[in-house]
């Protein structure tokens, strides 16, 4: 019989800061994209010094850094990829995300000890690819988001190498990101990192023989959006993921905010622990935790079987949410019963805002004799950034973040 191992609960880095605030709010392991090489072109990527100081602080936690190395490269690619992998290795990475078999084979012969993984982009949708990866020594393979439950297992009973399985964030239109709409309409390849999301667009129709006129296929007057799908959130189906033997659970995110890994991150390190020890399943409040981030309406997509309409948001491609992130705890005076803060939004005397710490305590408090950083009575926070001070009673711990409620 297979051991059920608890999962690694893998969370995205797109800078420094989010990455550091994923490992306290419980991520074992980030995924980050370098300078060169990787699927993110707007992130705000690490150069080779930053992945050092990633991987430095993930080591110190006894957690793990993953570096994405997975575009599909192009001859002129090649020549720069040994090098950029030999300090990638130096700078601490613990594993590579690879997709295209060309880059794999430099990498096995350039990097021979460094785990590879097989990215999400190589479209692995069945149990002869997995077992055609691990022929050929990948430590792991990310499996196609577009698999059922059903799919998952029985890729499980056929392989041994280690999956990991997307459990929450964005959908792509096509298989698993690889997707040519973004080339055509822009000239930016998101096969190759510049993905400017065009299929979360407004279209009409035009026909042929009628140019210049345009016809809606719309369920409102402002256009449809034919192409917009809703993110991933798996919260309900993470006993079936375990019980599957899914070594990773994936978090998708690397553009969104700290707010957004913070959360996500700490709802899903409560649900693993808690399942994993067979405690109290608390799955309403785990929803009600995701509905506080930036998020387009969740759906279960493929996981369940072929996904029909619901899948689709086919009447806007804005994003909804429950609260705003208003600023992050940069301190704690316990004598003085003081909290510092860094504002991150427009925050105001006598407003009442929860606070998400890292340890996953939620509290509230009351802004109250609020300060500058010099000291200067004040009774807002309007500018990025500002540095401010509150009266607190209950110690609230670094990197805590405030958010509002939405009216």
């Amino acid at each position: 019989m297979m051991t059920i191992r608890k999962p690694e609960l893998l969370a995205p880095a797109g800078n420094i800061e989010k990455g550091k605030i994923a490992f306290l709010y419980g991520a074992d392991a980030v995924y980050l994209g370098g300078k060169m090489f990787g699927l993110r072109a707007f992130a705000d990527n690490f150069s080779l010094e930053e992945i050092k100081e990633m991987a430095d602080f993930a080591h110190r936690l006894g957690r793990k850094v993953y570096v994405t190395v997975n575009i599909f490269a192009h001859n002129n690619d090649i020549d720069k990829l040994p090098q950029y992998l030999q300090d990638l290795e130096m700078a601490g990475a613990d594993a590579f995300l690879v997709s295209d078999l060309g880059v794999l084979e430099v990498a096995r012969r350039i990097v021979p000890d460094m785990p590879l993984h097989i990215s999400t982009q190589a479209n692995t949708t069945n149990y002869e690819a997995v077992l055609a990866w691990e022929k050929i020594g990948v430590k792991r393979v990310v499996l196609a988001r577009e698999l059922s439950l059903k799919e998952i297992e029985e890729i499980r009973a056929k392989t041994c190498v280690e999956l990991e399985v997307f459990v929450h964030g964005a959908m792509c239109i096509s298989y698993s990101g690889r997707c040519l709409l973004s080339s055509y309409l822009t000239g930016r390849d998101s096969n190759r990192g510049a993905c400017t999301q065009a299929c979360r667009w407004e279209y009409t129709l035009m026909e042929k023989k009628r140019p210049g006129q345009q016809f809606d296929i719309a369920e409102d007057d402002r256009g449809t959006y034919i192409m917009n799908s809703g993110d991933l959130c798996l919260i309900d189906y993470l006993p079936q993921l375990m019980n599957a033997g899914v070594s990773s659970f994936k978090i998708e995110g690397r553009m969104k905010s700290v707010h957004y890994v913070a959360t996500v991150v700490s709802v899903y390190r409560k649900a693993i622990d808690t399942l994993f020890l067979g405690g109290e399943k608390n799955f309403e409040a785990w929803h009600e935790e995701l509905e506080k981030v930036s998020h387009r309406p969740y759906t279960t997509a493929f996981f369940l079987g072929k996904p029909g309409s619901e899948a689709q948001i086919y009447t806007t491609s804005s994003y909804e949410q429950t609260h705003d992130f208003v600023g992050i705890v940069t301190g704690y005076d316990e004598k003085l019963k003081r909290a510092y803060f860094e504002q991150r939004n427009h925050v105001a005397e006598g407003e009442l805002l929860e606070v998400l710490m890292p340890d996953g305590r939620i509290c509230k408090i009351t802004l109250k004799n609020m300060e500058d950083e010099y000291g200067n009575t004040i009774n807002c926070a309007p500018h990025a950034k500002m540095k401010f001070s509150s009266s607190v009673s209950e110690k609230l711990l670094l990197n805590s973040l405030l958010r509002r409620k939405l009216q």
